[in-house]
């Protein structure tokens, strides 16, 4: 199923990628996507949508189950409360990335902005997981429960941190790994920073083959680069913030 989304509001276009997907279409391309939000919110079947343009903030939002499939960068909010499924863009992404999402995977090709991953968490045996190719700036994990979070620095430039300020700040669970060096002035308070286990190393293998096929990389020229594992010290970072 092709729907030209041109000229269309927001709430059309989710309206028609519904009505198509209720009539029993399982693939939906969707063209000339300019900045309409919300696109696979809530959605909770198995249909692949191909998305050439750029969405609009909050896409897949509440998602559970589709894949999607986009042509270059997307905005703000992607992955919203996500419980799963799959996105991959292989441009660069907004803010606000993988917000309390609970599971399911999304891959970034390039950069991405500030608080990506914050309150991420397990939920009901389901692990999120979160993949940026680039770099990601401030308060990257910011009180991060659970889930995955990796980012490879996959071009760029020399002297530019791989992580912003304040990373992982209020983290009480889930893992980091960065393919380089982390700024100590960057890392929040309660987090520790370590080489990662051989059993860290295999988990980054089996995350990582995926992405590194979506984007025809070499798996084994990523993992050559040494990584570093951030994780919580502890599950309570703030627990004797407010005592007396």
């Amino acid at each position: 199923m092709t729907i030209d989304a041109a000229g269309l509001d927001h709430r059309t276009l989710n309206q028609r990628i519904k009505t198509a997907i209720a009539a029993g279409a399982t693939e939906v391309d969707l063209l000339n996507v300019c900045g309409q939000r919300y696109l696979g919110c809530g959605l909770d079947c198995p249909v692949t949508m191909r998305i050439e343009g750029i969405p609009g903030n909050d896409l897949a939002a509440f998602m559970s189950g589709p894949r999607i499939y986009c042509s270059g960068n997307v905005q703000d909010g992607v992955a919203n409360t996500m419980d799963d499924g799959l996105i991959v863009a292989p441009g660069h992404a907004g803010d606000v990335l993988g917000y309390s999402m609970r599971g399911g995977q999304v891959f970034i090709g390039g950069n991405a902005g500030y608080r990506i991953g914050i309150h991420m968490k397990s939920y009901l045996g389901k692990e999120p997981v979160i993949i940026i190719g680039g770099r990601v700036k401030d308060f990257a994990g910011e009180y991060m429960a659970g889930g995955v979070l990796v980012v490879l620095g996959l071009e760029v430039a020399a002297g530019e941190p791989l992580v912003g300020r304040y990373c992982g700040s209020g983290m009480h669970g889930g893992a980091m790994y960065v393919r380089g060096e982390v700024p100590p002035g960057h890392i929040g308070k309660g987090v520790t920073v370590e080489d990662p286990t051989e059993e860290d190393i295999a988990r980054l293998r089996g995350l990582l083959g995926p992405y590194c096929q979506a984007f025809a990389l070499s798996l084994d020229d990523v993992l050559q680069r040494p990584f570093r594992k951030l994780r919580a010290a502890s599950t309570r970072p703030h627990g004797q913030l407010y005592a007396y």
